[in-house]
């Protein structure tokens, strides 16, 4: 390490971040400014934001990493990161999430649906949800960070993986979500520097646009026999249709995590922060722009690495990581980028971690202290701004725990698991009460109790990868999995979300009361003096 070039940029970073963490302290008075923001966020700071939560860890070196072995069809999942989870969540859902928050005076995403659906149990019960299984997602940030901090400063993983948990509890704790916004911004602008360069110099190195897709296409026949078995066609090419990695690419990973975007709780939560829906409108464009540059750079790069590492030491990216594909993107900078980038691009990937880390560790808190105590009445006995602060603590515990437990090289399936469950469990519920007035308090209820049943189950007993990585499976049955191909590769969001939809809709069908929906459409002037 070159301590001249890292310690003044680490001195100026964190000294920006924590300017920004107490400006958001200092703002932060009531209990809607600590969970929304007090609705009055300026547009480009709540897409930043929203972009800096998005790109984690998980896609700039996780998803980098698989892109290096499943090729160009993963740009698909960028696309339904523009159109779903820019474009539909801020002018569609946004907009309507906005102002029935508003009428309703919810500030949490558990408190919005158990409101609209006059349900405690709804609340309650996402909120456990929430608090039990978002630590998983959370501790495979961390581990995104701190594998990379590992790899290009040689620090220890421990001490990076403890001194990003810790910068992120002081500042949530502290600031609440206006000084995750803050700093996200901040963050969100290095992270797009960061990864614009690095797109220019990885076609740089391997000759151009042109001449790097033609050498990506020569490399077909260097394919490894295990995954030419398994349906790969090339990194230029789709798999075969049907075939296991077909399965694994369209079902877990663009699917997966393209749609599911539309039911994450931390994301939804930004909508509620702005005070108008021009002020959405405005941020579909930086949005838009930023992940096209942070998910389609990624997933550009990751197939490019093979022809890089194949050019330079005769590998492909996967052997030259040694087997660990969550190292990929890692080596590519340490081998590729001169020195004065990989200190950028580490200060890139440490904004990526803390933004998406702070951001889950706030809607944890919110969930354990609001959703949970509240609705329950034990809020009364303990002073509001106490119990958001140990949900705090208990969220980084448990995230730094499972960092611990989980194995190498899961982060991109374990991303899966989080969006898969949140999409069983949410989706249907969230969109019949914004555009079905036929939903109904027990559709909804047993909605998210079938589509978190059947997805848990999916996960646990079904899907290979995840089945053979939790173990519960073989301690119970003896076998890894419980059926056989296809429904191995089948991600598990498939199913538990047809399933939890078509639930939803027939409850709600035999269950619907005569009651008046939820007004969605607000006078301007009844908004602005809210």
């Amino acid at each position: 390490m070159n301590l001249s070039i890292l310690v003044p940029l680490l001195i100026v970073y964190i000294s920006v971040m924590s300017l920004l963490a107490y400006y958001g302290y200092k703002k932060t008075v009531t209990q809607e400014d600590y969970l929304i923001g007090g609705r009055n966020t300026n547009p480009l700071i709540m897409a930043l934001s929203y972009g800096a939560t998005f790109i984690s860890t998980s896609a700039m070196v996780g998803f980098g990493g698989v892109a290096s072995v499943y090729g160009m069809g993963l740009l698909w999942l960028a696309f339904l990161n523009i159109v779903l989870g820019i474009f539909v969540a801020f002018a569609v859902f946004g907009k309507r999430i906005r102002r029935m928050s508003l009428h309703l005076n919810a500030s949490t995403f558990s408190t919005f649906l158990g409101k609209y659906y006059e349900s405690k149990f709804i609340t309650i019960f996402s909120g456990l949800m929430i608090f039990i299984f978002m630590p998983a997602y959370t501790s495979i940030v961390l581990i995104g960070g701190g594998r990379f901090i590992q790899e290009s400063l040689s620090l220890n993983y421990n001490i990076a993986l403890l001194l990003i948990a810790f910068i992120v509890g002081v500042y949530v704790i502290t600031g609440g979500i206006k000084a995750v916004m803050y700093t996200d911004a901040f963050g969100a602008l290095i992270m797009l520097a960061g990864m614009a360069v690095f797109l220019v110099l990885t076609y740089y190195a391997v000759g151009g646009v042109l001449d790097g897709h033609h050498a990506l296409r020569a490399l077909t026949n260097q394919v490894p026999e295990a995954l030419a078995e398994n349906g790969h066609n090339g990194w230029m090419s789709m798999p075969d249709t049907g075939s296991p990695m077909w399965w694994t690419l369209i079902s877990t990973l663009i699917l997966g995590v393209g749609i599911v975007v539309l039911a994450q709780p931390q994301l939804v939560l930004r909508s509620m922060t702005v005070n108008s829906d021009q002020s959405l409108y405005r941020s579909v464009l930086v949005g838009g722009v930023f992940i096209f540059f942070m998910a389609g750079s990624v997933y550009m790069i990751g197939p490019l690495s093979n022809v890089y590492f194949m050019e330079t030491s005769g590998q492909l990216a996967m052997e030259a990581a040694g087997g660990n594909i969550d190292l990929v993107i890692p080596k590519l900078i340490n081998s590729l980028m001169p020195e004065w980038f990989v200190y950028l691009f580490t200060l890139s990937l440490i904004s990526a971690t803390i933004s998406t880390v702070s951001s889950l560790i706030h809607v944890q808190s919110a969930a354990f202290s609001e959703d949970i105590l509240r609705t329950l009445g034990f809020k009364r006995r303990v002073a509001k701004m106490n119990t958001a602060k140990l949900g705090v603590m208990i969220g980084i515990v448990a995230a730094i725990m499972l960092a611990y437990i989980l194995p190498g090289g899961v982060i991109a399936q374990a991303t899966a698991f989080w969006f898969g469950i949140c999409a069983a469990g949410f989706l249907p519920s969230l969109v019949g009460a914004m555009f079905w007035k036929g939903s109904s308090k027990r559709g909804a209820e047993a909605s998210m109790i079938t589509g978190f049943s059947a997805s848990v189950f999916g996960f646990l007993f079904l899907k290979s990868s995840q089945s053979t990585a939790f173990g519960l499976s073989q301690a119970l049955f003896g076998k890894d999995y419980l059926l056989s191909f296809p429904w191995t590769h089948i991600d598990p969001l498939v199913y538990s979300l047809t399933l939890s939809t078509v639930v939803f809709i027939i409850v709600s069908l035999k269950t619907k009361t005569k009651s008046e929906p939820v007004q969605t459409e607000w006078p301007h002037e009844k908004i602005a003096e809210r």
